[in-house]
């Protein structure tokens, strides 16, 4: 059996290990778990979003390319993508050709990118490279005992989730403290799960384990969440869900979650769009895939490759994503 990481143990297992259930499976299974993946979820639960064959993925794999190993992090960085293996970050172009290459100290958690700037996530700081490999900043996290999860660069600020703390730390773009965000709901965050993005100046951010996604201004002021617990599309699964967030240019909320692993859209009112790529078309497995999304094309990384969807305008792939009630979807309208 391989061995993993913690990060990875509590992303994949979190809630057994904070709560004791997933999805009313006792704690007691753990170690089958690990023996046999597959079996960890009751077969009903298994079926009902990897094995329904009346459902087909309105996207489509049409390419991929493979980095030399495990991705820890990825980001788009304008035409290019910043990816994140054990100790190193790489520059690839769109077609996988590597451009350059620069080592970075262990157990990095996130990469956000801002104009020609990298910004690195370590569980207690930050560093900023430039598009060459040079450092050109760097701070501490404001708290001793802080373990960042996730962040988000924006005009505003810096924004991280502090899984230990269970609050969001804004910092300047130069890296001044400012405050600390909390939850009027608390922040319940069982494993790796403390999503956060952006979109026109509001941000977002998942309360795992309330199953919420909430929003906030730039100033930290709370402005209101959505979410319920569930298995079927438009609800979050598990114990804590979802993992990863990231949004469309028209700004539209996507999703990721782990467990049965399937990525979905919501606008920002909350209002359900559309399960976009299901567990079996994502290629199985019970890890939360890392998504980006560029125009009309969705990128997912899963393992040591990059994977680009897009929307199938196929007949057999007709369902609600498209009849959605989004008159102009940035991912439906194809710019090639």
């Amino acid at each position: 059996m391989d061995k993993i990481n913690r990060k990875k143990f509590l992303q994949l297992f979190g809630s057994l290990v904070a709560g004791g259930s997933l999805l009313s499976v006792s704690g007691i299974l753990l170690r089958r778990m690990f023996v046999i993946p597959k079996g960890f979820l009751p077969a009903s639960a298994e079926n009902s979003l990897t094995a329904n064959k009346e459902y087909v993925s309105p996207y489509k794999l049409v390419s991929s390319f493979k980095v030399h190993d495990t991705i820890d992090a990825f980001e788009l960085f304008g035409e290019r993508l910043v990816v994140a293996t054990a100790n190193s970050v790489s520059i690839y172009d769109r077609n996988g050709v590597l451009t350059n290459n620069f080592a970075v100290g262990s157990n990095l958690r996130y990469i956000s990118t801002d104009a020609n700037l990298i910004y690195l996530l370590f569980p207690t700081r930050i560093e900023v490279y430039d598009e060459a490999g040079d450092l050109v900043r760097e701070w501490t996290s404001c708290s001793d005992n802080s373990d960042y999860c996730s962040f988000t660069v924006t005009e505003g600020g810096v924004f991280v989730t502090d899984a230990a703390n269970k609050n969001i730390c804004k910092y300047t773009n130069e890296g001044q403290f400012v405050k600390f965000i909390n939850s009027p709901n608390k922040f319940v965050i069982p494993s790796y799960t403390f999503g956060i993005t952006c979109i026109d100046g509001v941000i977002y951010c998942s309360n795992s384990g309330r199953h919420l996604i909430e929003s906030y201004t730039l100033d930290g002021e709370y402005l209101g969440s959505f979410g319920k617990a569930g298995m079927q599309g438009g609800r979050f699964c598990g114990c804590c869900n979802p993992v990863h967030l990231t949004k469309t240019s028209t700004g539209e909320i996507i999703t990721s979650e782990k467990g049965l692993p399937r990525i979905s859209c919501y606008g920002r009112d909350g209002e359900f769009r559309s399960v976009l790529i299901d567990n079996h078309t994502l290629g199985g497995g019970h890890r939360a895939y890392e998504v980006k999304v560029d125009g009309d094309k969705m990128l997912v990384a899963g393992q040591n490759k990059i994977s680009i969807y897009k929307y199938d305008t196929s007949p057999i792939a007709k369902t609600a994503c498209s009849v959605c009630g989004v008159s102009r979807c940035a991912l439906r309208e194809s710019r090639s």
